[in-house]
């Protein structure tokens, strides 16, 4: 360690956590294959139903003929050791005892007891139901998707709501990336805290470190198993007051996300897709049995503050020429040549019009050269173009 604490949430170090809480941690992580090999879609052997017995049920329950070996490697756990570790892992630990403990955690008979993480961009005890939101959806996303996600993300960072997902690929990231670009932002992990998952959004992991937490109920090192997941999801759900379905096919992770979300008293909140795309199959459906209809990032802010509270995020001031570019991208041009040819402009000029209409949040560039709109309203100019 080169600081004078990890990297811990403010209210939160390596010493927020009682020894028989991070042994619990300690003992999930130890446990992974053998609840791997049990867990399944019947009553209670579902992993919230796992998660819910004490110590020494769940060792009977999942690892019986090793039971008296495994539990007295957890009891022979020193509190100084699971101390060091997390600090070398540059990790903090808070648990239910600790005042910093997010209050959403309170009423889960499933519940974690402790919360490991990395990251000081926002203080454990600042999330709170009524100014969180998660926002989960499918892996394989569709373009659509991915924009409605990053923008919901943004305009909901900006007004000051921490935004909540699993890092996963698809609509997890670009929610975390939406968020970025407004503020700081908060991943629930399956494996342990101080390890990208997915490998690939390493960098992804990297900014949210910096600006905001992740966070998991397993110690440094450990690995990911498929249960892991639906454990993580139980734990974004309970943070937040409201989860949010971008896509979801049948029978998707996000799915049961929502389903948590709503036997815990949170509010769910679906984005519409086309009735012929199988990626809204699941979202579709939601709606379609209560669900709140979200269309952006307005309707997320007008659900958890009140109709009306939140007002209409703004980027900044369109100058010289951007409100005809982008208009022109509103009514269809994607590239560079289309703009320049609708509008009569230069190529060269064009491009640096879109560049920063993009560093303003109103277009999304892709890597092929094409440009999207996104959802930020948009000041009318003032100055001649």
């Amino acid at each position: 360690m080169t600081g004078e604490r990890p990297a811990g949430g403010p209210g939160a170090d390596a010493a927020s956590a009682c020894p028989d809480c991070l042994r619990r941690s300690w003992l999930l992580a130890r446990l992974g294959a053998w609840i791997q090999n049990v867990v399944d879609d019947r009553d209670g052997h579902r992993t919230p139903e796992l998660l819910r017995l004490a110590d020494e049920d769940l060792v009977q329950a999942v690892a019986a003929k090793r039971a008296d070996e495994i539990l007295a490697w957890n009891r022979s756990l020193t509190e100084a050791g699971m101390r060091s570790a997390l600090e070398k892992a540059e990790c903090w630990a808070c648990c239910r005892h600790h005042e910093a403990f997010p209050a959403g955690l309170d009423d889960g008979a499933d519940a974690p007891v402790a919360l490991i993480g990395r990251g000081d961009g926002i203080p454990l005890a600042e999330i709170r139901l009524e100014n969180s939101v998660t926002v989960v959806g499918a892996r394989k996303a569709t373009g659509y998707g991915l924009e409605v996600a990053a923008s919901i993300g943004r305009e909901v960072a900006a007004a000051g709501i921490n935004v909540i997902s699993g890092m996963a690929l698809g609509i997890d990231g670009a929610v975390h990336r939406g968020a970025l670009e407004r503020g700081p932002t908060i991943a629930v992990l399956g494996c342990g805290p101080d390890r990208p998952y997915p490998a690939t959004h390493t960098r992804l992991y990297r900014q949210i470190v910096e600006r905001g937490l992740v966070i998991s109920e397993v110690p440094p090192g450990s690995d990911a198993w498929r249960w892991s997941f639906p454990a993580r999801n139980r734990i974004m759900a309970a943070l937040s007051g409201m989860t949010i379905v971008v896509e979801a096919a049948w029978r998707s992770g996000s799915l049961i996300t929502a389903e948590m979300a709503s036997d815990a008293g949170r509010d769910v909140g679906a984005v519409p897709g086309p009735v012929t795309a199988g990626a809204a199959a699941g979202t579709n459906e939601l709606i379609a049995s209560g669900a709140a209809l979200i269309r952006g990032g307005q309707d997320v802010l007008d659900r958890m503050l009140g109709a009306g509270a939140g007002q209409t995020l703004f980027g900044p001031e369109i100058g010289p020429g951007e409100s005809e570019v982008l208009e022109a991208v509103e009514a269809g041009c994607r590239t560079v040549d289309d703009v320049a040819t609708r509008l009569g402009f230069e190529a060269a000029r064009v491009a640096m019009i879109l560049a920063r209409l993009e560093i303003g949040g109103y277009l999304r560039g892709s890597p092929v050269g094409t440009w999207t709109r996104t959802s930020l309203a948009a000041y009318p100019s003032t100055r001649d173009g």
